[in-house]
């Protein structure tokens, strides 16, 4: 193993093109001298050398869960390039480490990047939503909180990065979010109205399911898409006749959020829908339809002969 990860550090200074992907796997799970030795080599490295080495490393994580980048990502959120700090935040996103939070809350403060700000303030909603399922101490909640209201709330602040720090803040049930999630949703800006209505449904607070359901008819489709999301997050039975409407979109991303939303919701009528789209033609759909029957066989009981024959008479 130290011959290979040596090996992998030498190919990394020669320059050129990055590591084959089967050495980049010695990259993963180092101990803090591993992590070091990493260190003197980074910054010998072109900034297009590292900002292709951090991308390579954050498809290879999202491919294998077994990866862990962590050291090496955390190397790269000091880097230089706005560009390889916005990428390695990124990397980091199922990091539960709670001494990132005052990093990432540095960040959001302090990035001259706003792109880099924004994935800081994306980044911190994971341990906003483990402080509320209090699976960490108030301390490190309390700080991410305490940055993403301040981002929020800044003046001068650019609308992507309030957006992200709303959309992380959702997961609080406290007076100061609920005024926040509604001065957006009175917003003249439409991507900050669309983030409120993400937030919404993120709250789980099922006083938006009037604002939600009125968003899913929006001439904007990202709008249709998120209002649609929410819908199903806060299991609006009511919006069931709509979410059908909406299956047969103009949009794919929309079609496929609204029979997600079924599944969410339940009830007989969502699952007549979720069938038919089960045993259609259009595969996309199909795919959607087979994964919100999973999700309505999980939240609602278990349907009898899920995957029946679709030339039997009935399929229930």
């Amino acid at each position: 193993m130290d011959e290979l990860f040596e090996s992998v550090l030498d190919e990394l200074r020669e320059g050129g093109e990055s590591p084959d992907q089967a050495s980049l796997y010695y990259l993963s799970n180092l101990d803090a001298g591993e992590m070091e030795r990493v260190r003197d080599v980074w910054s010998d490295l072109s900034e297009e050398s590292r900002l292709e080495l951090v991308t390579q490393l954050v498809k290879m994580a999202e491919a294998d869960f077994t990866l862990n980048f962590g050291a090496v990502f955390r190397i790269a959120m000091d880097d230089e390039s706005a560009e390889v700090r916005e990428v390695a935040i990124e990397g980091l996103w199922e990091d539960q480490d709670v001494r990132l939070v005052p990093q990432l809350a540095s960040r959001l403060a302090k990035d001259e990047s706003a792109r880099v700000r924004a994935a800081a303030a994306k980044s911190l909603g994971r341990f906003i939503l483990l402080g509320e399922l209090e699976k960490i101490r108030p301390k490190p909640r309390r700080v991410a909180y305490e940055a993403l209201v301040k981002a929020y709330q800044a003046g001068d602040e650019e609308p992507e990065v309030q957006r992200r720090a709303l959309e992380s803040l959702a997961y609080v049930c406290s007076e100061t979010v609920i005024a926040s999630i509604r001065e957006a949703y009175g917003s003249p800006q439409e991507k900050l109205r669309v983030s409120a209505v993400f937030a919404m449904g993120r709250s789980a607070d099922d006083r938006w399911s009037q604002q939600v359901k009125q968003e899913l008819f929006s001439v904007n489709p990202e709008m249709r898409y998120e209002a649609a999301r929410a819908c199903g997050e806060l299991q609006v039975s009511q919006a069931v006749a709509m979410l059908e409407e909406l299956t047969e979109d103009t949009d794919t991303e929309v079609q496929e959020a609204a029979i997600w939303a079924l599944g969410q919701i339940g009830g007989d009528r969502a699952r007549e829908i979720l069938e038919r789209y089960y045993h259609g033609s259009d595969e996309a759909l199909r795919s959607a339809a087979e994964a919100a029957l999973e999700e309505f066989k999980f939240l609602h009981g278990d349907l009898e002969e899920l995957f029946a024959d679709p030339t039997e008479e009935t399929f229930w």
